[in-house]
């Protein structure tokens, strides 16, 4: 598949590391020459130093045999003018990161298909979706629903009180059990496991189950003493923040902090509700922290524009006894220090705007496609074709590639775990995870 990335910032830089993985004929378009020197010399990609709005530069890239054109640049109006330029000149499908909220109403997206643009993402927006979802639950790191909850996988940190430490998985997760261990990392190392493997303290394991059996999941790996969030203090009043905090549950509380005094007066009139409260303050103050409640608060998200500075007041934050702590750390090079240092959820823009484009390089048949970062691993919806190979035999015998499990699947819109034993059927929404392996060749089980 021949992919065209307009931007080589933070987000395109990634872009073009991720899916130059799969060995995808990827071409990355700046106007900064050093900007592309960096990525150019550790991957498999071309580069061109022009302008994404020039059409002499879009034609010399070869626009017009491009399968995906990707416009990410820090500039929402060149982003979608070399989409719409792109679309024109042959590309079949154009990708436009934006920053302003109301591009992404879905009443809008006919218009920006009349555009030439096939998709609009907006990378806070999605951000905080991720946000909301482990806040929603402050004992689980990672939550995904799938069909509105028919399934759930949730990522677990493992501590002392889990109750199924040390034990084959056959034994604790059968055909009969209420959940599927899907995949666990352990330290460096992603596992997607067999029924001899075990789960280990410190694990970061990741369960598939169904709504009704999330307590179930919830009492065995030992976090019923966890607290429900319903205070949360947001250090940082960016965009972000301001997309969490509007779509947060209702019965949720907020407190922003703000260093900026121009901007906490933009925030006050962007949130203009009776449970967000805005603070002009340096969330890195501790009296400050102390005074406004943090001990009392059961969740602390951080998102300021600095990495080392989420960090660290996400550790401190911790050190105050708070049991959910949320850090957006954008420089991927931290991530895994911050992995290490065991600071809760970690958000970052760039995986989940890469999640969400690679599937426009995928068929038809799979939706929603996540990058789970912290396992380096993928996990993807696919609905299996009439006559597919994964409905000819039960599951059991289907010679799925290493690294690949089948986690669950949504048949008629009641969710089922996976087994052995099962078969299959056309139309079911199956959850497929994958560690090193190519997607496209698990499409061809499901075509």
């Amino acid at each position: 598949m021949k992919i065209i990335i307009a931007g080589a910032c933070t987000i395109g830089t990634y872009l073009a590391k991720f899916l130059s993985r799969n060995n995808q004929d990827i071409i990355l378009i700046d106007e900064d020459q050093e900007k592309l020197e960096n990525i150019s010399s550790d991957y498999d990609l071309m580069t061109l130093n022009e302008s994404c709005t020039s059409i002499k530069a879009l034609k010399e890239a070869g626009v017009s045999s491009a399968d995906l054109f990707i416009a990410v640049t820090d500039d929402e109006s060149r982003n979608v003018t070399s989409c719409t330029l792109a679309k024109a000149l042959g590309t079949k499908k154009t990708v436009a990161k934006v920053d302003n909220y109301e591009y992404v109403d879905p009443e809008l997206q006919g218009f920006f298909n009349g555009l030439g643009i096939s998709s609009i993402i907006y990378p806070e927006m999605l951000a905080a979706q991720d946000i909301n979802n482990g806040l929603k639950m402050s004992w689980v790191r990672q939550r995904w629903d799938v069909h509105g909850g028919a399934l759930v996988m949730l990522g677990i940190k493992l501590r002392e009180t889990c109750e199924v430490l040390n034990q084959p998985l056959k034994d604790i997760c059968g055909p009969d059990d209420p959940y599927h261990v899907v995949a666990i990392k352990r330290d460096d190392e992603t596992i997607i496991p067999s029924g001899n493997d075990v789960l280990k303290l410190y694990d970061m394991a990741y369960f598939m189950t169904t709504k009704q059996y999330i307590p179930y999941v919830r009492k065995v790996v030992g976090k019923e003493h966890y607290v429900d969030v319903r205070d949360v203090m947001i250090m940082g009043g960016g965009r972000t923040a301001v997309r969490a905090v509007k779509t947060m549950p209702e019965y949720m509380n907020a407190k922003i902090i703000e260093i900026d005094e121009a901007r906490c007066e933009q925030l006050n009139n962007l949130l203009d509700n009776d449970s967000t409260l805005v603070i002009n303050g340096d969330g890195r103050d501790i009296p400050l922290l102390q005074d406004e409640g943090l001990r009392s608060t059961q969740a602390f998200v951080a998102l300021t524009g600095n990495a080392e500075t989420n960090i660290l007041a996400c550790l401190t934050a911790k050190r105050m006894g708070v049991r959910k702590t949320v850090a957006m750390v954008e420089n991927i090079d931290y991530v895994r220090m911050a992995e290490s240092l065991d600071i809760g959820t970690i958000i970052n823009k760039q995986a989940i705007a890469a999640s969400h484009i690679y599937q426009m390089m995928l068929d038809a048949n799979v939706h929603n496609v996540r990058f789970l970062m912290t396992a380096n691993a993928d996990v993807a919806e696919f609905i299996p074709q009439e006559g597919a190979k994964v409905t000819r035999k039960p599951v059991k015998d289907l010679g799925l590639p290493n690294g690949v499990t089948i986690g669950g699947l949504v048949r008629k819109g009641v969710g089922f775990l996976v087994s052995g034993n099962t078969m299959i059927e056309a139309g079911d929404s199956v959850m497929v995870f994958c560690h090193n392996v190519n997607m496209k060749k698990i499409e061809n089980l499901f075509n």
